[in-house]
């Protein structure tokens, strides 16, 4: 096999190794390796003797690869890994379906007290009832009012807030 044949050769099998970097998590191992292939490659054309020859490959493998590169992420949706990935994604949404999530949809707005300080995550009292729960990022510490503001995929979010004075608050408080 001559040095120009050689060289195709491994700008061939770059190209496949770059496509399959699109459809296999590597973390990039394939790409840099593709990528090492091409630039061999085009070197090697070059180192043929024919100038023109590696011109044209040069603008060919600069072409080519963005474009392969295209089609290999308009293709990926349609791969079973895309697919796989997908439906993890569909499995938060299931979570609202769990038995105690709209238990937990009540507190939505409701006061209570935390029991452990949240540093983000802890423990509150709402209505007699123990509830983990996340603060919105700050530190809480124990035996502080907190109200909840959202319930999603299970996980309940309070806010600190100063004693509830009005009689509609202590409605749904504890006491």
């Amino acid at each position: 096999m001559d040095q120009q044949a050689l060289a195709f050769v491994l700008i061939a099998i770059g190209a496949i190794l770059l496509l399959a970097e699109v459809f296999l998590p590597t973390g990039g191992i394939l790409f840099g390796v593709a990528m090492l292939l091409e630039l061999v490659g085009v070197v090697l054309v070059f180192l043929s003797g024919d100038t023109t020859m590696g011109l044209i490959t040069l603008a060919g493998v600069f072409i080519g690869i963005p474009a392969l590169s295209i089609a290999a992420f308009a293709i990926w949706p349609y791969s079973p890994m895309a697919r796989s990935s997908a439906q993890v994604g569909d499995r938060d949404d299931d979570l609202s379906a769990l038995p105690g999530a709209s238990e937990l949809e009540q507190l939505v707005g409701r006061y209570g007290r935390t029991l452990s300080p949240l540093r983000p995550a802890g423990a509150a009292d709402f209505d007699g009832r123990r509830v983990d729960v996340l603060s919105e990022g700050l530190p809480i510490e124990a035996n502080i009012w907190v109200r909840c503001v959202s319930v999603k995929a299970g996980k309940v979010l309070v806010r600190q807030v100063d004693r509830p004075q009005t009689l509609d608050d202590l409605d749904s408080t504890i006491l």
